[in-house]
């Protein structure tokens, strides 16, 4: 639910764009509400995500006025989700690594909220971002749509800058089966347990690729869950060409050190190069098919075998959300995990001017890096709002040299990031598990075979011809569950389309926005 002040609105809510004085957020027109009071912030950030967060509270500590506009009910993002006060956790840190650097975050969110220099607006759901005002110092309004159906309403905040810290969602690779009650995403079954303290079932199998699997089933069956395997379709030996970015992480190594272990003390059997390429129940999942893989991912014949179990959680990594950006025109480049991600330039800056990046959204690389490239975007947007101005007064080689640790970390991590993703891309015989009628876009309900014959009968050769002729990707999720394999089944590497909306907007706050914002 947009909400763009009307011109005369806009004109006097307009601040000058040197001022950081004065409220955050951009009056409503009529029949629609503000977040806030009126005029412009600094620094507008999507996302109160690890990235997010970080950027949030650098940028208030160097003196900038910020929005922090997110979707959640709760600072954290995914990846720091934790119990609502009701649920009565006594200990939700127990539930996630790296609890305390949060800890201190969302704390000095507070604190920078009850000083004013942070507004944070949670229920903000950012479906676009548009330029206004003249140059040299244009504006940038943020459009939201606040809250559930059947009672959104409308926002919009204003700001001489924004960072898009959006992160990602899961990538899933369907197969026979996949539609049955108890099947979850791997991060979804995370989700249900930090948020929800609740398991998707007592006999988890969790599958898939990626490092998050051995984080899920340790934390699975520490909760209490039995977890017969965790069937990894990748081979961890493909790490073994990057001994020397490994080394340069020892944490990562300590991690992984950690969550093995875990499996071994919860007896959880580790099948690597193996997938499951079907799911069997009748009303719930009741057991998974699990076969072993070549090295293009295309299963062995003669080696499948069943494995009982009442849920299945399994992912494919993570792709970055990058509608916002790609809505403004932000460059993208394909990653080494076969998704793709947005150009960013040493100091997290987009293409377009005037919108920075961090985290997920820049290639997938978890929260130690995502903390990081949102410090450095905060450091590099007060630098661009501020020119001249010395981040800390009379600290200016201080600053300089945590300016080159965070730069080093983050190179550190980024190439730990590109060495996991390249280790864990999916292989392109994957296909190979789907048969015809198994269902590839399950809002439209839409067979492999029909994807198939699109692209081989009817001259399909991208993933837009196949959804204009199947509707493969034009259900409610836009594409986000099987874009990946419906580029894969019409021979193509993923791409990210440039969409106007970000997320499904009520037609009554496209009627109420101003011609300059349609």
């Amino acid at each position: 639910m947009p909400t763009s002040p009307s011109d005369p609105a806009r004109r006097a809510g307009r601040v000058d764009p040197a001022d950081s004085s004065g409220p955050a957020v951009v009056p409503a027109p009529a029949g629609q509400a503000a977040s806030a009071g009126a005029g412009a912030v600094d620094l507008a950030v999507v996302g109160a995500g690890p990235a997010g967060l970080a950027a949030a509270v650098t940028a208030a500590g160097l003196g900038l006025r910020v929005a922090v506009l997110d979707a959640g009910d709760r600072p954290g993002g995914q990846y720091y989700r934790h119990p609502a006060p009701g649920l009565g956790a006594a200990r939700p840190e127990a539930l996630h690594h790296g609890w305390a650097e949060f800890a201190t975050r969302e704390a000095a969110l507070r604190a920078h909220e009850s000083a004013g220099r942070i507004t944070y607006l949670p229920l903000h759901h950012v479906w676009t971002v548009v330029p206004g005002g003249a140059a040299p110092a244009p504006l940038w309004t943020l459009h939201a749509v606040v809250g559930h159906a059947p009672d959104e309403r409308a926002a919009a905040v204003t700001a001489r800058a924004v960072l898009i810290a959006t992160g990602s969602y899961e990538r899933q690779l369907p197969f026979p089966g996949w539609t049955l009650p108890g099947v979850v995403g791997a991060g979804g079954a995370q989700a249900m347990l930090k948020g929800g303290l609740v398991l998707p079932g007592r006999r988890v199998v969790v599958a898939g690729s990626g490092p998050l699997l051995l984080a899920v089933a340790g934390s699975l069956a520490a909760a209490g869950a039995a977890v017969p395997a965790v069937v990894e379709a990748a081979a961890y030996t493909a790490y073994a060409g990057r001994v020397p970015v490994l080394l340069r992480n020892p944490g990562k190594l300590v991690e992984a050190a950690v969550h093995g272990g875990a499996l071994a003390r919860h007896h959880v059997r580790l099948l690597t190069r193996h997938a499951v390429t079907e799911a069997h129940g009748t009303g719930r999942i009741e057991a998974v098919t699990v076969a072993r893989l070549d090295r293009d991912w295309r299963p062995l014949p003669g080696t499948a075998r069943r494995i009982p179990c009442d849920a299945l959680a399994v992912g494919h990594g993570l792709v970055p959300q990058l509608e916002l950006a790609t809505g403004l025109g932000c460059a993208t480049r394909p990653g080494p995990d076969g998704t793709v991600a947005l150009v960013l330039d040493a100091e997290q800056r987009t293409s377009v001017p005037g919108i920075w990046s961090a985290g997920e959204t820049g290639g997938i690389g978890g929260a130690q890096l995502a903390l990081t490239e949102g410090e450095l975007a905060a450091h590099s947007v007060a630098t661009a709002l501020r020119p001249g101005r010395p981040p800390t007064p009379g600290a200016d080689g201080r600053a300089g040299r945590h300016l080159g640790r965070l730069t080093r970390r983050r190179a550190r991590l980024r190439a730990f990031a590109d060495a996991m993703g390249a280790a864990h891309r999916p292989g392109e015989g994957w296909t190979g598990w789907l048969r015809d009628d198994a269902v590839v876009c399950r809002c439209e309900e839409v067979p492999a075979g029909r994807i198939r014959e699109a692209a081989d009968d009817l001259g399909a050769r991208d993933a837009r011809t196949v959804k204009l002729l199947t509707r493969a990707g034009m259900g409610w999720c836009q594409g986000r569950m099987c874009g990946p394999a419906v580029a894969a089944l019409a021979g193509q590497e993923p791409a990210t389309d440039r969409r106007p909306f970000s997320c499904p907007v009520p037609l009554r706050h496209l009627a109420e926005l101003p011609a300059t914002d349609r």
